[in-house]
């Protein structure tokens, strides 16, 4: 790789970065070129030698989600360590990232739902389907184990997995001072848990 190229894909995560910043300290309505570039340091005209042009960014963000979270959790799932073990790695893992990457549920759920673009629309589709499939692909393991309540059905558990992007963020704004992930994780899972036990083994 050339110190050009190696330049050039540092300074799209730069502007990937200042994306996600702008949109979780000042909202969506202020991403705007301008803004961008003075997060970033640089030319309005320099951000676009980088990317074509907002969709573009937004695409290029829907691909590190994909590749830094999804495959990831994807090798969680189809992994052969206890169900139990998946599922709270599986979790915590989302969580961090979410964390992490302050923004992208605002930046997935509203812009990229909502704009006209359906190329755009479909990654984000591919990207949630793909979640719920490794979520039920755990919760099935652990109730063919017997561990968890077989008469679940797994894709409506699944959906409350889903609701993670949403709740967490509530829960980021309602204690933005005392949040503590780790303490968030062991939480969501114990109740996760609870929901799961197979009643019959737990009376034996």
């Amino acid at each position: 790789m050339t110190i050009q190229r190696l330049e050039s894909g540092i300074r799209k995560e730069q502007i990937k970065k200042a994306v996600l910043n702008i949109i979780s300290t000042k909202g969506l309505a202020s991403l705007t070129t301008r803004n961008l570039a003075a997060e970033v340091g640089f030319s309005e005209g320099a951000i676009f030698r980088h990317f074509k042009n907002k969709k573009d960014i937004i695409s290029s963000i829907i691909k590190d989600v994909d590749n830094h979270l999804v495959k990831i959790q994807k090798a969680i799932a189809y992994s052969n360590r206890p169900p139990e073990k998946r599922l709270k790695e599986f979790f915590c893992k989302h969580v961090h990232y979410l964390i992490e990457n302050k923004g992208i549920t605002i930046l997935l759920f509203s812009e990229v739902a909502h704009m006209n673009e359906p190329r755009l629309k479909h990654k984000l589709s591919d990207i949630l389907k793909e979640q719920k499939k490794c979520a039920c692909k755990i919760l099935i393991d652990g109730m063919k184990s017997k561990k968890w309540d077989p008469s679940l059905n797994a894709d409506n558990v699944a959906m409350l997995y889903m609701g993670v992007p949403i709740s967490l963020n509530i829960e980021l704004v309602l204690n933005k001072n005392n949040f503590r992930e780790e303490h968030y994780c062991k939480s969501m899972i114990n109740l996760i848990s609870r929901v799961l036990v197979n009643n019959n083994i737990k009376s034996n």
